[in-house]
């Protein structure tokens, strides 16, 4: 009988590394990326049946890279794993494509279980955050995560790159975009989300998770904005 192929994707090694340990007995691992752009190209080479990913990674959050592969037509079931307890980003996180969430300090069985649930077709929600993930997914107008629809992957993007402290010359280079272009995406950004200030959509991007903590670079100096 063979294994279902399981792709990993988490910034951090050691998380990774641990990962790998987990499931590596009952899966075959077929691969393990550290960022959400990464996440997707090996998604369309490696065809995993099952992707366990963080929701704040660099380059492309998890969100971002689940939305894209789901635009792509990818069945992979996926299993996001974060340290994350916010129902509300659960609840974004289903309605992006999502098939199981779970927490970091869960148990490995846990985990497993999860991902056997989700091969065979259902969903999981750790037991810590489940009845208020329900209320978020009937209330999905409650939180301001949702404000996040409001953005264009485009924005998305420049709104992820911004909150890694990058300036706007350095997000236009890596985006392929004139320093022009990147500024009208923050300003509209700003407008669609009510905002202010680049520390507003610092604050804004590290609530709903689309950086780690750690990466975040806070707002650039007043001469790149």
């Amino acid at each position: 009988m063979s294994r279902a192929r399981v792709l990993l994707a988490d910034d951090h090694t050691i998380v990774a590394e641990g990962l790998e340990g987990v499931l590596g007995d009952e899966f075959d691992l077929v691969g393990s990326v550290r960022d959400g752009a990464a996440l997707v190209e090996a998604a369309r080479r490696l065809h995993p049946e099952v992707i366990v990913a963080d929701i704040a990674m660099p380059v492309k959050n998890g969100l971002d890279a689940i939305r894209e592969l789901r635009r792509e037509g990818s069945d992979a079931r996926i299993v996001m794993l974060t340290m994350h307890a916010d129902p509300h980003l659960a609840a974004e996180a289903f309605r992006a494509g999502a098939a199981a969430y779970l927490l970091k300090h869960s148990a490995g069985d846990e985990l497993i279980a999860a991902v056997h649930e989700v091969l065979q077709g259902g969903t999981y929600v750790t037991p810590f955050i489940a009845r208020d993930v329900r209320a978020a997914l009937a209330e999905p107008d409650a939180h301001p995560l949702t404000r996040s629809t409001r953005l264009t992957r485009r924005q998305r993007e420049v709104l992820t790159l911004i909150a890694e402290g990058r300036t706007m010359k350095q997000i236009a280079a890596a985006l392929n975009l004139s320093a022009r272009t990147v500024e009208s995406h923050k300003y509209q950004m700003m407008e669609a989300l009510g905002v202010r200030t680049t520390a507003d959509l610092v604050r804004y991007a590290l609530q709903i998770g689309l950086v780690p903590t750690s990466l975040a670079g806070g707002a650039p100096p007043a001469s790149t904005s």
